[in-house]
């Protein structure tokens, strides 16, 4: 029976390097491709990095109740939704699956599949650290976002408070202040928890 190997953490705290590190090195980890309805930036893909959807498909998919689950964020922009479907790309029967998503998310996904096949990988990093990185994306963008940065900023330290961590059942915490020897340890408990 397959796993799903679940990275989260705040934003800019190196989640989609370390899903990227990870996929690399452990490649025969199948990888699931999320849905938003937020518009893509300049250095996304359609279909890479998430299917970018209108609204419309949203709502078709939960009438054909296709979604694993869904979150909805009020940003200075609008109602931007992420969210997992339930359309083929997972089979538990047959693979291993490396996905990336929020603590909400993840609570969701595991009710979905089952506790025993998910397995958490929280990555952290200090928050200014973490601050800074946020700024240093959005200076590189065309059109910088700088108020939804600082929204997402703040609503993480509501999202990944303490209570909430723990109310996940998340035990174990990768920091992420050497991205090197942060996705070596994550990779050594993946290969662990693939040979049990």
């Amino acid at each position: 029976m397959g796993k799903i190997f679940y990275v989260m953490g705040k934003s800019c705290s190196g989640k989609d390097s370390m899903f990227k590190m990870i996929h690399r090195e452990l490649p025969d980890l199948c990888t699931i491709i999320p849905y938003t309805t937020r518009p893509k930036r300049e250095d996304e893909r359609e279909g890479v990095e998430y299917f970018f959807v209108k609204e419309e498909t949203l709502s078709k998919l939960a009438r054909e109740e296709k979604i694993v689950e869904v979150r909805s964020y009020n940003t200075v922009y609008g109602i931007w939704r992420y969210f997992t479907v339930d359309d083929g790309q997972i089979n538990l029967r047959t693979n291993d699956y490396l996905m990336i998503g929020t603590l909400e998310s993840y609570e969701s996904v595991k009710k979905y599949y089952g506790e025993e096949k998910i397995v958490p990988i929280y990555v952290e990093v200090e928050d200014g650290e973490r601050l800074q990185r946020a700024l240093n994306r959005e200076k590189s963008q065309d059109n910088p976002k700088y108020a939804e940065m600082c929204r997402r900023f703040l609503a993480d330290s509501e999202d990944f408070c303490e209570e909430n961590i723990e109310k996940a059942g998340i035990k174990r915490r990768f920091q992420n202040t050497d991205k090197e020897k942060c996705s070596v340890e994550i990779i050594d408990m993946i290969r662990g928890e693939l040979q049990k």
